[in-house]
C-alpha cells in the first residue's frame, strides 16, 4: 500500500486542535504505511519548555519563531516525501503544494477532549477546561496576528474530516486509509 499512495500523494498532515485525537491518527498511520511522523506540537513544546514559556501562553513566544516552524513545514512538504505532518496548522500550510493529503481530526464532543487531556496529562476536570479554553485563545490571537485570518480549520482546505466522537482509532485509521487509497 504504502508504494501506491506514493505514486498518489507525496504526504500527508493531520491537523486537530488538542485532545481531538490527531497524534493517535498521525502515529497509527505512520505505523501502518511506514512513513516518518513529524509532530508539529512535540517540536514547539521543546521550543517552549527551553524558553520557559507555559503551553498556555503562545503569545508570549516569538513570531520568528512560529513563521520558522511553519516554513520548516512548508519546506518538508514540498521537498520530501514519505512524512506525515502532524500540528494544528499543518494542513492550512499544506495549501497550494501539490500532492499532499490534508486530513483534519475534530471532536465533536468537548466533554471527551477534557477527558482525554484528563487520562493523558493528569490534569483535573477544571485544569482541562482552563487548559483547552486559553491554549486555543492563545493559539488563534497568535496565528491571527501572523496570518491574518482565522479560517485554519475551513473544511474546503482539507480532503478528509474525521470526527474522533463518532470514529474510534480503528475506525479513524481505516477512513483515513480508505480515503486516501480513493475508496471513498
Amino acid at each position: 500500500m504504502e508504494n501506491q499512495l506514493l505514486s498518489r500523494w507525496r504526504n500527508i498532515t493531520v491537523s486537530g486542535k488538542a485532545a481531538s485525537g490527531a497524534t493517535t491518527l498521525s502515529k497509527a498511520l505512520g505505523e501502518k504505511l511506514g512513513w516518518q511522523v513529524i509532530n508539529g506540537g512535540q517540536l514547539y513544546r521543546e521550543y517552549a519548555k527551553k524558553n520557559g514559556i507555559p503551553l498556555e501562553k503562545t503569545t508570549a513566544s516569538a513570531d520568528k519563531y512560529h513563521l520558522q516552524l511553519d516554513n520548516f513545514i512548508k519546506n518538508k512538504l514540498k521537498n520530501e516525501k514519505g512524512l506525515i505532518i502532524e500540528s494544528w496548522l499543518a494542513g492550512f500550510n499544506a495549501q497550494g503544494i501539490e500532492r499532499v493529503f490534508k486530513i483534519f481530526v475534530v471532536c465533536s464532543n468537548d466533554s471527551v477532549r477534557i477527558d482525554r487531556l484528563v487520562n493523558r496529562d493528569k490534569m483535573t476536570i477544571e485544569e482541562a477546561k482552563q487548559h483547552l479554553k486559553i491554549r486555543e485563545e492563545e493559539n488563534l490571537k497568535k496565528w491571527e496576528k501572523l496570518y491574518s485570518t482565522r479560517d485554519f480549520w475551513n473544511p474546503k482546505l482539507y480532503d478528509l474530516i474525521i470526527d474522533t466522537y463518532k470514529n474510534g482509532p480503528t475506525e479513524t485509521l481505516n477512513l483515513a486509509l480508505s480515503a486516501l487509497s480513493g475508496k471513498t
